[in-house]
């Protein structure tokens, strides 16, 4: 008997950060360099922080509401309790990043590149990843009003006890992308699952929608 395949997992390691230095929300600026800095209830809503660097970093408590972080680089950094109404990171870099507890409204991400991120107990109202490159992230108790997908390319990418309002997948590229902890209140696009790892369970609650996609008449 054929042995079953199990979808592989994201792989990710603990985030370790050094000790930090206070940061100086006046000396951030669009294109900088932030390194082993920690910035704690600070609000940065509507700075141009285009292009720059956060490496080593910490932001806690932190708000964001308008804040531009077009083509900026996230690495080893660590965010948690994040209110940001509106985010726009479009062509950002997220290596080793930890987003934790936070509040999201409308984050743009799209054609960003995220990879080994751990993204927990955070609240999106609408998540746009199109043609984002997702390597190595795990999305766990997270809730999506909308998720985004469109045009993906998605590598060991699983969700933990997550719920999407809609999903939207048109043209993406999934390569063990495991769906199993994603409750989905709709999804378009059926075509392209493959790739994805399913339950029993939403492979029924979909036949519906599968048989319309495929034009099978079902009756009773």
């Amino acid at each position: 008997m054929p042995r079953s395949r199990t979808t592989p997992q994201p792989v990710l390691s603990p985030l370790r950060l050094p000790a930090l230095d206070p940061g100086d929300t006046a000396a951030l600026a669009a294109h900088g360099v932030v390194e082993v800095m920690s910035f704690q209830g600070t609000d940065l809503s509507h700075l141009d922080l285009t292009g720059t660097t956060f490496t080593e970093c910490e932001l806690l408590g932190v708000t964001a509401h308008g804040t531009t972080l077009t083509s900026a680089r996230l690495i080893e950094t660590r965010i948690e309790r994040l209110h940001a109404p509106v985010l726009e990171a479009s062509r950002s870099t997220w290596r080793e990043v930890e987003l934790v507890g936070s509040r999201l409204g409308a984050l743009d991400i799209d054609d960003a590149a995220v990879r080994t991120t751990r993204i927990v107990g955070c609240k999106f109202d609408w998540l746009n990843l199109r043609s984002a490159t997702l390597e190595d992230v795990l999305f766990e108790d997270c809730t999506f009003d909308e998720l985004d997908l469109t045009g993906v390319t998605a590598t060991r990418v699983a969700f933990v006890n997550c719920r999407a309002g809609s999903l939207a997948l048109a043209h993406a590229r999934l390569r063990d992308v495991d769906l199993r902890g994603l409750e989905m209140g709709s999804i378009g696009n059926l075509e392209s699952l493959a790739g994805a790892t399913l339950d029993a369970h939403q492979v029924a609650a979909l036949a519906p929608a599968f048989a319309e996609h495929l034009r099978i008449r079902v009756e009773g």
